[in-house]
């Protein structure tokens, strides 16, 4: 058999205008992994309200961020492409989930060159329905009905690999060296509440609680809640963070259902009220810079800190294409094209 690697990224419009925004948008907010009420209430939310309001908002904050190029998370994706490309010997393609680089098209991208055996790696260190697995269901839709010979394995979530967790602490504490912090706020994207309930596989352990993400449990496999709080720790405990200068946080909430608290623009604000002066932050579940890092974060991050009274606002780059995340991700791959053991 022949190995290959399709690298998945969330995606990103053709371009920042309203009509690319609102196609986008559309494709995206219909998963029903990512709006998970029933279809017809979905179709009446996003192609009844939100897709007649939001594109143009959205569009005028994708116009802020984007580059020449292109979309910065499309640009630095296909880098990090052409960069493992380097140090591996099997054909690497890239696709999003979103968008018109679709998954099946790096799959045909794939076959065309003779592989029938892919190691489809989802470019999220956590777990969550709305990621890894809208990009594992809609692999093996398109396996079924085009690629009925196709053998795809997946990555699983390596939130807690210790070279992982190297490499992100290493990134960190070098984009900090000169930048004096009073507090580094870790904020994750936000997920409803009932998305971690549903990915429970006991049925019972996730309460979102005080207690249930620091509880031992087969739940944690699953557990975005519990994974994105195991970043914050073990990058805490590698970096040897004080308590109480680092806490956890979530953003881009969406509707008015219950998310993942405590909220990133909140905890800014508290925290720059409670007299914090300079603050750091990092993301986390991201690994490329996108419209969620460089535009909420960076730019209405700082300014709802500057409003608060808060003084130096420093953001940390995701890991984007940096060579160690580069190195990290080539070995991983090597070790599966060589031994086809379980990676990451």
């Amino acid at each position: 058999m022949k190995k290959g690697i399709l690298l998945v990224n969330l995606g990103s419009p053709d371009s920042p205008e309203p009509k690319d925004v609102k196609k986008y948008l559309g494709e995206f907010l219909m998963d029903e992994r990512v709006i998970d009420i029933p279809y017809v209430a979905r179709a009446l939310l996003v192609r009844g309200i939100i897709l007649k309001t939001r594109p143009k908002a959205s569009a005028a904050a994708y116009k802020k961020i984007w580059w020449e190029e292109g979309s910065p998370l499309i640009v630095i994706s296909e880098r990090l492409q052409g960069k493992i490309q380097k140090q591996v010997e099997v054909p690497v393609a890239l696709a999003m989930r979103y968008g018109s680089m679709s998954i099946q098209k790096g799959l045909d991208a794939l076959v065309d060159q003779g592989v029938d055996d892919v190691l489809l790696f989802p470019l999220y260190p956590q777990f969550a329905m709305a990621t890894t697995e809208t990009i594992e269901v809609l692999a093996e839709k398109l396996r079924k009905l085009h690629f009925p010979n196709l053998k795809i394995t997946s990555v699983p979530a390596f939130y807690n690999k210790p070279d992982y967790i190297e490499v992100l602490s290493n990134s960190i504490k070098a984009h900090l060296k000169s930048k004096p912090y009073d507090h580094l706020l870790f904020s994750y994207h936000g997920v409803p509440e009932r998305h971690i309930r549903k990915s429970d596989i006991t049925k019972s352990h996730c309460k979102i609680d005080g207690s249930c993400c620091s509880t031992p449990s087969p739940a944690h496999e699953f557990c975005y809640r519990h994974q994105c709080k195991e970043v914050t720790r073990l990058v805490a405990q590698r970096l040897n963070l004080k308590e109480g200068t680092y806490s956890t946080s979530f953003q881009s909430r969406l509707g008015f259902d219950p998310w993942l608290q405590p909220y990133t623009d909140r905890t800014i604000e508290r925290l720059g009220k409670q007299g914090v002066k300079n603050m750091a932050i990092v993301t986390p579940a991201f690994v490329s810079d996108c419209l969620e890092t460089l535009e909420e974060i960076a730019m209405e991050g700082q300014e709802l800190f500057h409003e608060v009274g808060g003084q130096e606002f420093t953001t940390v780059p995701c890991l984007n294409d940096d060579q160690a995340f580069v190195d990290l991700l080539s070995n991983w791959i090597n070790e599966w094209v060589k031994s086809s053991v379980k990676i990451a």
